[in-house]
């Protein structure tokens, strides 16, 4: 005579642990991207409108420990919520995507270990072009619109259609490129007011973090609710 014998068909453990992680760590990396509003509060002795963010943490700086601290922090987040992802990912746009997104983390996590030697907008004989931090934070600006292209792509191409990410993703890239690019003036020998736009290129990406930790927590509910316990109760085998 069988026993009736619940089946759960639904993978074990919870199939939405792992975008669930990745939302959390993208949604602290948001904020602490932006852990640079500290000067407002902190005697830096940086002007915000003349200056990198990354003369916070150069080297000869004395709050270099605590916002090198938190760019440190910050990336090592990306990296794992990126990792995370990945193995959640869709398909080869998503792939790649966070691939990009993770490049970007240890490109930061570079950037600490190899900052400038002097802040430029407060010493006039530092030069702004330190070669390897200008090399760290090129690869990490190739990394990050890698990302914002490849993710966006993604939300259309591929399924489950990632609808906050299609919308904005490339609003974002479209805004945070040109603002990116009108940094460049002083490794030009054109110093001034690239403070701002870095900064406003600086909210954008705390911005695209926010987007994708937002849709994997959405990633996340649907993966638990798909495949939520179903319970198959067999009758009995009758015996004479």
């Amino acid at each position: 005579m069988g026993e009736p014998a619940p089946r759960h068909l639904g993978p074990p453990g919870d199939p939405g642990r792992r975008d669930a992680w990745a939302a959390r760590l993208l949604a602290v990396a948001a904020v602490l991207y932006n852990g640079w509003l500290l000067e407002f509060v902190l005697p830096t002795g940086l002007d915000p409108r003349h200056s990198y963010v990354s003369e916070l943490y150069a080297a000869d700086q004395p709050l270099r420990g605590l916002f090198g601290g938190i760019e440190c922090v910050c990336a090592a987040l990306v990296v794992l919520g990126a990792l995370l992802a990945y193995g959640r990912a869709a398909g080869g746009w998503s792939r790649a995507g966070w691939g990009a997104l993770a490049g970007l983390g240890l490109s930061s996590l570079a950037d600490v270990a190899l900052p400038m030697r002097c802040a430029p907008s407060l010493e006039p004989g530092c030069e702004p072009v330190h070669p390897w931090h200008t090399a760290t934070s090129a690869l990490a600006h190739f990394f990050l619109f890698a990302s914002m292209a490849l993710l966006s792509r993604a939300a259309v191409a591929e399924r489950p259609h990632r609808r906050l990410i299609r919308r904005w993703g490339p609003r974002v890239l479209a805004v945070a490129l040109p603002a990116a690019v009108c940094t460049v003036g002083p490794l030009f020998g054109r110093p001034g007011w690239h403070g701002v736009p870095q900064r406003v290129h600086l909210v954008l990406v705390g911005v695209w973090f926010a987007l994708l930790a937002v849709e994997s927590h959405r990633s996340a509910t649907a993966a638990r609710a798909s495949a939520a316990p179903r319970t198959e109760t067999r009758s009995p085998a009758s015996t004479p």
